[in-house]
């Protein structure tokens, strides 16, 4: 038996091995900027930590650019050690896990085995738009939320931005391949901002799972309370408010955060400024505030406790698995015989909790061979600047051939607006936290990369079809309601101070598959909202980030020998992949 045994574990590995070495690894393909401005001191490429010049911004000695390149690619830490000096007084931050792109993985895709379209170059329409999209974000970056759906009248700010947005290349030509959520080609207030994915223009720009929590394990409490059961524990999905004080609009500030000083330690703050006080997420903001300092899963873990805590039906393929099913044959005359298996270690929430944050790691070494070994990406504080020194920069490198200029005038109004916002008056990028962006380049976004992972396992093993209503008075919760049910359709937002939550009844309930999509939109847009991604850095790492899902659920499926463990996965996209299906 232990021999049987030892060469069935054996096969399973094979299989899965032999399933993930079938995968064909595709060429890894940038955007030919850091070839096309290499003479113009690699103008459009992060650079962050090495020292630039004072007067354009751009990295001071290019050979610098190429020993990073060139330590990237040989992906030993070392290289990156001790290289500068560091200022009495003026401590340095370090590039975050610059070599992860070569490590292995033992299960899922390997990190080199998936990868990203090209992101949008300089001179193209698609950068100018998604550019004036990170602006417009940091301009309605205190906003309340309340106006950001077609349920109540938009504030002034917001109306002005999707106003601007739509004078832009984006209502005429599109960007097919990156499209976002519109009404025929239009920018509206319930559409601007939400992403690409069915169900995040429907309700409420909050997902759900941002705010509610689950009834209490000692009874009482409410979804509304927005507390999540951990166990006996319990947290709240309330944030710090944070002071609405905006970064990096100087261009001192902004050249000392390149050259890559540790201005939190400088300032003896964790990069933003807060009141003291705590409410849900209410403002971009808030939501700033939240993927500032989130354990990069945990919006996904918080989702899973949610939905399991209120008996959220699973997958349907899951009710005939030997977790689910009755643990004996019923003769025809025991149909009413009530199982007497569950799951937990296998297709309960131990094996779903546990594979929702395994996947995390995977997506976050794909990302990092995206960003540091392939696409080398500026972050959207670097093109600002480029548009601050445009001028400069095109009489001193004739190789932009009038791109940046071109840009800023093709986004004029919202680099205006931008000037008169910040105090200094530069078209400078106003950023939510004093360090601005990670240090790391932009292209593929972690978070984003992560969200698309965990979501898609949560959509594998739940069932996306699931409404979220109270019946027949009940607490509100995912359900597929029977006949004769009662069934309110739910959905909260906050009150007009944050400090609440209330119900704002929909017009179609809300599904579980819309409210993922809108919760991975939520926690990748939410980076843009701080001023440190794109709109292409979301779209296309929530899309690897799936595939690097599936992938590890592919593998999972060949490891159950007495069961037909097949998911249905509702994709990104709209469409359906089953998994495990023989």
């Amino acid at each position: 038996m232990s021999i049987n045994r030892q060469q069935g574990s054996l096969s399973a590995r094979y299989s899965a091995a032999d399933l993930a070495r079938s995968r064909p690894h595709p060429a890894h393909i940038a955007n030919g900027d850091e070839q096309a401005y290499a003479s113009a001191h690699y103008a459009m490429c992060f650079t962050k930590g090495l020292g630039h010049d004072p007067a354009t911004g751009l990295v001071a000695n290019p050979d610098h650019f190429v020993a990073f390149r060139q330590a990237v690619d040989d992906g030993f830490v070392d290289a990156f050690n001790n290289r500068v000096p560091v200022p009495r007084g003026k401590p340095r931050r370090w590039w975050e896990a610059p070599t992860a792109g070569v490590a292995y993985d033992l299960q899922g895709p390997d990190c080199q085995a998936v990868t990203m379209a090209p992101a949008p170059p300089l001179c193209s329409d698609e950068l100018a738009f998604e550019m004036a999209e990170v602006y417009e974000l940091a301009l309605v970056r205190d906003d309340p939320f309340e106006g950001w759906d077609d349920a109540g009248p938009p504030s002034a700010a917001l109306a002005a931005s999707v106003n601007r947005m739509n004078g832009y290349a984006y209502a005429q030509d599109g960007f097919p391949n990156r499209p976002r959520k519109s009404d025929g080609g239009t920018l509206t207030v319930g559409t601007a901002f939400r992403g690409s994915a069915p169900g995040v223009e429907r309700g409420p720009y909050l997902s759900q799972f941002m705010l509610i929590g689950n009834t209490a394990l000692e009874g009482g409490g409410a979804v509304t309370d927005g507390q999540i059961g951990y166990g006996a524990l319990q947290i709240s999905q309330k944030v710090p408010e944070a002071k609405p004080i905006d970064y990096m609009t100087d261009w001192a500030d902004w050249l000392t955060v390149q050259d890559g000083f540790d201005v939190n330690r400088m300032a003896g703050d964790p990069g933003q400024e807060f009141t003291g006080n705590r409410r849900f997420i209410h403002t971009p903001r808030d939501l700033a505030t939240y993927v500032h300092y989130d354990a990069l899963y945990e919006a996904y873990l918080n989702a899973c406790l949610a939905l399991l805590a209120m008996g959220a039906p699973f997958d349907p393929g899951f009710d005939s698995l030997s977790g689910m099913r009755p643990s004996f044959p019923l003769s025809a005359g025991d149909a009413g015989v009530a199982p007497s298996a569950g799951g937990f270690a296998l297709y309960g929430g131990p094996h779903i909790l546990t594979l929702v944050c395994e996947v995390a790691t995977r997506g976050l070494k794909a990302a990092r061979y995206q960003k540091f070994n392939t696409h080398i990406r500026a972050r959207p504080e670097v093109l600002a600047a480029r548009i601050e020194k445009a001028l400069d920069l095109e009489k001193h490198f004739p190789q932009f051939c009038g791109c940046l200029t071109g840009m800023r005038k093709a986004i004029h109004p919202t680099v205006q607006a931008i000037e008169q916002k910040n105090a200094s008056k530069t078209a400078l990028l106003p950023m939510a936290f004093r360090e601005g962006s990670p240090m790391h380049p932009a292209y593929a976004a972690g978070h984003a990369t992560v969200a698309g992972a965990c979501v898609t396992v949560l959509k594998a093993f739940f069932d996306t079809s699931s409404v979220f209503v109270s019946v027949n008075g009940g607490a509100p919760a995912f359900r597929k309601p029977a006949k004769g049910d009662k069934a309110a359709a739910c959905a909260f937002v906050s009150t007009a101070d944050g400090t609440a939550l209330k119900n704002q009844t929909p017009a179609c309930p809300l599904t579980l598959e819309g409210e993922l999509n809108k919760l991975a939109a939520n926690i990748s847009i939410g980076r843009n909202m701080a001023g440190v991604h794109y709109f292409s850095d979301y779209y296309d790492s929530l899309r690897m980030g799936e595939e690097i899902a599936i992938g590890l659920l592919q593998e999972q499926a060949l490891c159950y020998p007495t069961d037909p463990f097949v998911m249905s996965v509702p994709t990104f996209d709209g469409q359906t992949v089953r998994i495990g299906a023989r």
